[in-house]
């Protein structure tokens, strides 16, 4: 068991990052891994591609996946216990991705949300329309002390013709995280393009892997490796390198 992972030939990930902080890791209670083992098959991915720290996102969406802080907490504690015993020793976390939506604002007015780092929350939209309250969730965010970070925002496509709004979001203190596996155009090309739209303008401020399967893991490790990707991020213009050197990271 596991021995494809513990085995591999190790992809570092550009700049060496060191601390994935977006994924779906705690298993069977979202969209991502279905058990102990497919966790800790995405972990040792997660190993091999030079990551020594984990901060998994399951998601709280109230009406598919109506996940609680205390499901989260016991699910880390059983994937926890699971690694010792099997002998692999990575530093693991969790908080969550917040869908915008009543419930959210609800957790929000009774500051009962997941955090990592100095108060950091991770939010998500439709990938079809904005959320009607979506400037008034930030503002909300930042006048309770909490540091909104906006999920994927590559992935939301209506926003190809307004790309200024992604402007709006940093304005009220919004930061932005790109999936890793948008630049390899896991998800399609005009995803793709906005990616990389983002990181010439300088507005990505925090890089994650969203890894929720092994096929994640597979793109991603084989993506690493090629050249024409990792050299891409050398002339990027980063605003904020969180993912880089913060301590809490």
């Amino acid at each position: 068991m596991f021995g494809f992972w513990k085995n591999a030939t190790k992809a570092r990930t550009p700049l060496n990052w060191k601390t994935d902080m977006h994924s779906h890791l705690i298993p069977g209670i979202d969209d991502g891994a279905k058990t102990l083992e497919d966790a800790t098959e995405l972990i040792l991915a997660l190993q091999q591609m030079g990551y020594e720290k984990i901060i998994t996102t399951p998601h709280i969406y109230q009406e598919y996946y109506p996940n609680s802080k205390t499901v989260i907490e016991a699910g880390l504690e059983k994937l926890r216990t699971h690694l010792k015993e099997q002998h692999i020793e990575i530093e693991i976390e969790a908080a969550a991705e917040y869908f915008m939506d009543e419930h959210f604002e609800t957790l929000l007015s009774n500051r009962d949300l997941m955090t990592f780092g100095n108060q950091y929350v991770l939010v998500e939209m439709s990938f079809f329309f904005e959320p009607p309250k979506i400037l008034d969730y930030i503002f909300e965010l930042r006048a309770k002390g909490y540091q909104p970070i906006l999920a994927h925002p590559e992935r939301y496509l209506f926003y190809t013709s307004n790309f200024e709004r992604y402007e709006t979001f940093r304005d009220y203190g919004c930061l932005l995280q790109l999936n890793l596996l948008s630049m390899l155009g896991y998800y399609g090309k005009p995803i793709q393009q906005n990616a990389y739209q983002l990181l010439k303008r300088g507005w990505i401020d925090l890089v994650g892997t969203d890894m929720h399967h092994l096929k994640h893991a597979e793109v991603l490790k084989r993506g690493l490796i090629q050249v024409k990707f990792t050299r891409s991020w050398k002339n990027i213009n980063f605003s904020i390198l969180y993912f880089n050197f913060v301590p809490f990271l």
